[in-house]
């Protein structure tokens, strides 16, 4: 694909993600930037256009990636929540997306996936992308599915689909688990970039995570099929935190996310048990 940057339409634009990925895009062509909350006018309208909508409204997702480049679909539930508000915002949103953008004949998506779509393996464990999910949560649940219905438009209809599982995206780590999982925002464009101009993309889901020497997560899907290698390290902050902190006596990676206190207020029926 060609390495620059053309029109490009942004989902979520107003959330943490979407503003870095916002200011990290400035070289584009144009950016097309969408979310149900209200945008500020763009600086420039010659560069930017705001776009106000629902991302389950396929029509008006086709209106606004007409004579897109590629998409960048950021627009989610991004924590623990009820199912059904989940399976709306998550799998129907990311269905929605992915068909307008095949009706506007877009064919690269950006999908951003989670790291909590394998959460639940134990910090030990250095995961690889293609091993078998193992959520932490429904959050993590629903970005699975969304995966697959990446790999699925992939596979039925030509579409070339990058899921990035972005890990803690802050300006510098803010807890002990962050020494493994931080993102920086540096990092986190560099792998959108990647995501957006890598040659011969079928299907391929990577971990967006900056190259922190305590990460459980194997980075080598997205330097050999993206081409991009992180820069930053999370152990220059190291300092910060206790080493002999409990999260690193064994547990899950997703942390706090996981196990059954994270999961209970978000369970059918409140989680009672009769």
């Amino acid at each position: 694909m060609d390495s620059q940057l053309g029109r490009v339409a942004v989902t979520g634009a107003a959330g943490q993600v979407g503003r870095t990925v916002r200011e990290g895009l400035g070289d584009a062509e144009h950016l097309v930037l969408i979310d149900r909350s209200p945008l500020p006018e763009p600086a420039d309208a010659d560069r930017e256009t705001a776009v106000e909508a629902d991302i389950t409204d396929v029509e008006a997702m086709v209106k606004a990636f007409e004579g897109a480049d590629a998409v960048v679909h950021l627009a989610a539930i991004a924590d623990e929540a009820a199912m059904p508000d989940l399976l709306r915002a998550n799998v129907e949103g990311a269905l929605a997306v992915l068909e307008a953008a095949r009706r506007a004949s877009v064919r690269r998506v950006v999908l951003a996936s989670s790291n909590r779509v394998t959460g639940n393996y134990p910090i030990h464990h250095h995961v690889f992308p293609d091993e078998p999910p193992r959520p932490d949560g429904f959050y993590g649940v629903t970005k699975v599915a969304a995966e697959a219905l990446g790999q699925l438009y992939a596979d039925t209809y030509g579409m070339q689909v990058v899921a990035l599982r972005i890990g803690s995206l802050e300006e510098q780590p803010t807890e002990t688990r962050h020494l493994a999982t931080w993102l920086s925002p540096r990092d986190c464009v560099g792998f959108v970039k990647a995501a957006l101009t890598a040659d011969n993309v079928n299907f391929v889901a990577a971990y967006a995570v900056s190259a922190n020497a305590r990460r459980f997560w194997d980075l080598t899907a997205g330097e050999n099929e993206l081409g991009y290698r992180p820069v930053d390290d999370a152990a220059v902050y190291s300092g910060e935190f206790p080493d002999d902190d409990p999260f690193w006596h064994g547990g899950p990676q997703g942390g706090a996310f996981a196990g059954p206190e994270a999961l209970a207020p978000h369970l059918p029926g409140g989680g009672t048990q009769e």
